[in-house]
Formats: C-alpha cells, structure tokens, sequence
C-alpha cells in the first residue's frame, strides 16, 4: 500500500494549491482527482472558460458599438460561437496542461478516479475501468468543491434547462435566455450571449442584483446592463420552468402575488452552488457535516477527526477560488507546524460583467445592522481622464472609513479593471490604513487608479481634486 504524510482530494484551486503548498514543505503529497484533467471547476467550467467567453464576447460587443467611435471603421462583425467555443476550450487546455507540469515539478503523485474512506488514514481510488487501489495517508484534505444547485420543482434536461456547465457549450446563441438567478455567475454569462445579440432576461427572487454586494454597486450595475439591454424582473419568486420542444416557459410570482410568466429558447438556472461530498464516504472516517451539507470544520479547517482538513466550497464561507486558495495554503502551513492566518473580511468579490464590480471589507448595509459609525468617499468614473480616454465612464469608486479613527472599512467599486483594483483595497485594509494614508498615496496619471486615491479624499474630509 502506498503510503504519503498528505493526500488531498480534489484538484480544483484550493487542492492543487493545498497539494503544491504541502509540497514545498517537504511532504510527500497525493492528489485524487476523478476527472481526466486537473484543476476542478474553476479551470474546467467555471472561472477560466466564462472568462474566455466574457472576453471574447467583449471584443465582439466592441468591435460592433465602440470601435467607430475610436476611428476604426469596419464591416459589419459576426460572431462565430464555435470558434469561442474552440477558443476556450484552448484556454482550459492551456491552464489545466500547467496544472499538470507544476504536479511534476513538485513531485505530487497524481491518482485520476474516485476517492473515498475507508478509515481515517485509508482512501480508496476507484477508477473509471472499476479497478481501484488504497493509499494510506497520514493527513487528508478535502477539498472537493461544489455543483450547480436547482430548484426541487425544475427538471435540469441540460438541453434547454441548464447549468453554468452547459451555457459553456452552447452550439448556437440563443434567441432568447431566461437566467433565474441575479448573482454573479448569470450576470456573467447573461452578459456574454447578451454582447453576441441574444435577449436576455434575468429572473431574481431578491429585490435587487448581487444581493450579497454593496447597495450602491447593485443599484449601479443595474442601471448599466439595463443600459447594455438586460432586462429584469426582480422580486419575483419562480414557481415553474417547463419545455415545451425548443421553447421553455418559466412562470413565477411577482411581489404583487400576481401570476407572470417569461418564454426563452434556453433557462439558465443558476441559483447558486451545493457543496460537493458525494462519494466520499465521509462516515467510514467518522467526518461530520453541517445542517448544509458542509464538511464542519474549526477554525484551523480541522474537521472534527483530528488528521482529516476541508477547505473551498465544501465548508462554510463564500464560494470563491481565492478563498479556497488560501485556505489550502493555512491548512499545508499549519500541518508544517506554522501559524498562518486569514482574513475572512478580506476576501475580495467580483463580478466580470462590464463594467467590473468588485468589493472587500464591510458593506454599507452590514455596517448600518452592526451600528458602526462611518462616512463614506466615492468617485464617479466619467469623472476620470483615463476612463474618458478610453470610453468606460460608467461606474464608481465607494469607500467607507471609519467615522472616528478614519480607519477603511471597506472599498466598494464599479468600473473598468475593479477587479484588478480591489487589490489596493485589500492591501490597505491588511495594514490597516486609513483613507487618509491612500489619499496622500501617489497614484499614476491617467489611471483607473485615480478614482480610488479621489474616493480617499472625498472619505477624509470632501476634497477630491476633479469633483
């Protein structure tokens, strides 16, 4: 029996990052893998595709409105959705192919099936022929990942009724696309059959979009895809999704109570993600979870059998890459005998529409439930000699600083490259600066960058330079 100080299962971000990590320190390191190619949902449908589609759909939507106005006179463009399709999946090749040499750069053993319990230190893999094998592991991390939850009432056929999965590999641009759900990833992927001429309506059961953002970033993003030809129907509860052929019906409540229903040619749902633990047999290893499905863990993403971690979506917290990141990084370092830590607070958010919307720190909403006193500084994009340069005037720059000692609470932006800028919010935050240290900061002229160094300076005492 092969025997290894850490395995971890699952190759998504947080695992390869957890097994690399683990590496580095001088563990032997497994990872278990039970699809052909590494790198989980996020290299393999989830972040790195929709990014690819978002950005080739970008340039399509700039080469049919705004390259004129820069002087670029061209024939009328056509999208062709195979190639795009081709394109990304060039670009999964790509990363996940680099996941594949950084395991043999840090000599990880690599397992490709399924793997399960047996007991707390033993893991079956089973593989996709039926064979299988068991490995003995002094440490185990799960880190397993989530799927695409639905509705118990809607029948995902993943024809017409699909998931974030199968709007990556739509052979045709549908005419009309029904998302239910108003968080990020069917902004994401409404915007992009949106830019290549599809009718997009996004259904939301919550009276705004990205509920779980900024007020003034919801309320801004709003008005910009309503701008872009996005429509809405917010407050309103789905209560059926039927196909009938080509066409699928989606009927719902509105916050009258009244009765309205939508037709679409696709239903994206995309109401959020369950964590992923089937197949685990987490009860041979005595595991438990929570209420939710989550593996339980503590505050050093120690389950509660001693020598078993679980990091990413599969615990508690926000579904994010980056957070599973991290956490894999804490888990390999504290089985090193280090004491690493994490911010939860400083996890930042994103949303890759265009505009960009990006958040770190607290809300406005929170700090008004928790009875913070603050103020608040922003900045509004058109405001800015890069962002009239180059065309993207829409959006703003909040940040929110703490009344008494100045201190940023959080920074809250809308615009072009946020989720590139969020980071001087993290870095601030991390060091605990205070409005005042970023807006005496220098900042590049023209730059994005700007507007951030002028939300500063309105937060401190209502002096930005160009408002």
């Amino acid at each position: 029996m092969s025997q290894f100080d850490v395995t971890v299962i699952g190759s998504g971000p947080g695992g390869y990052v957890a097994a690399i990590r683990a590496a580095q320190l001088g563990f032997k390191t497994a990872i278990i893998e039970k699809y052909s190619t590494l790198g989980g949902t996020c290299l393999n449908v989830g972040c790195i595709p929709s990014k690819a589609l978002l950005d080739s759909s970008e340039h399509f939507e700039n080469a049919k409105h705004n390259f004129a106005g820069h002087g670029i006179i061209i024939n009328e463009p056509k999208a062709d959705i195979a190639r795009m399709i081709e394109r990304k999946n060039e670009v999964v090749k790509q990363n996940t192919d680099g996941i594949n040499y950084l395991m043999n750069k840090n000599k990880i053993t690599v397992f490709e099936g399924i793997g399960s319990f047996e007991s707390a230190t033993q893991i079956k893999v089973t593989k996709n022929d039926g064979s299988s094998e068991t490995i003995e592991s002094k440490y185990t991390i799960i880190a397993t990942g989530s799927k695409p939850s639905t509705l118990p009432f809607i029948t995902l056929d993943k024809e017409r009724v699909i998931t974030s999965t199968e709007a990556l590999n739509l052979k045709e641009i549908p005419k009309h696309l029904v998302v239910i759900g108003g968080g990020v990833i069917g902004l994401e992927l409404g915007s992009v059959y949106l830019r290549l001429g599809s009718e997009v309506t996004v259904v939301e059961f919550m009276d705004k979009i990205i509920p779980g953002m900024d007020g003034a970033l919801s309320k801004e993003l709003t008005k910009v895809l309503k701008k872009q030809g996005m429509k809405f129907m917010l407050s309103t509860a789905v209560s059926a999704v039927e196909r009938n052929g080509d066409s699928v019906k989606i009927t719902a409540k509105d916050k009258k109570g009244e009765e309205v229903t939508v037709e679409g040619d696709y239903c994206l749902v995309s109401v959020g993600r369950r964590p992923y633990t089937d197949g685990l047999a987490l009860e041979k290893a005595g595991v438990e979870l929570d209420e939710r499905g989550r593996v339980k863990v503590n505050d050093h993403l120690q389950t509660n059998v001693s020598n078993i971690y679980a990091i990413g979506d599969v615990i508690k917290g926000a579904m994010l890459a980056h957070k599973a990141e991290e956490e894999g990084v804490l888990v390999a370092e504290i089985l090193a005998g280090q004491k690493p830590h994490i911010n939860y607070n400083l996890i930042p958010g994103v949303v890759y529409t265009w505009p960009e919307v990006a958040g770190v720190g607290k809300t406005e909403e929170q700090l008004k439930e928790e009875g913070v006193a603050y103020k608040v500084g922003s900045f509004p994009m058109r405001a800015l000699g890069r962002s009239r340069a180059s065309g993207d005037v829409d959006g703003l720059v909040k940040i929110i600083a703490d009344a008494k000692t100045d201190e940023v609470l959080g920074m809250h932006i809308i615009g072009a490259r946020a989720a590139d800028l969020i980071a001087e919010g993290v870095i601030a935050m991390e060091f605990r600066a205070s409005a005042e240290d970023i807006a005496r900061s220098s900042h590049a002229h023209p730059t994005y960058a700007e507007a951030i160094k002028e939300a500063a300076l309105d937060a401190t005492a209502k002096r930005p330079i160009h408002m």
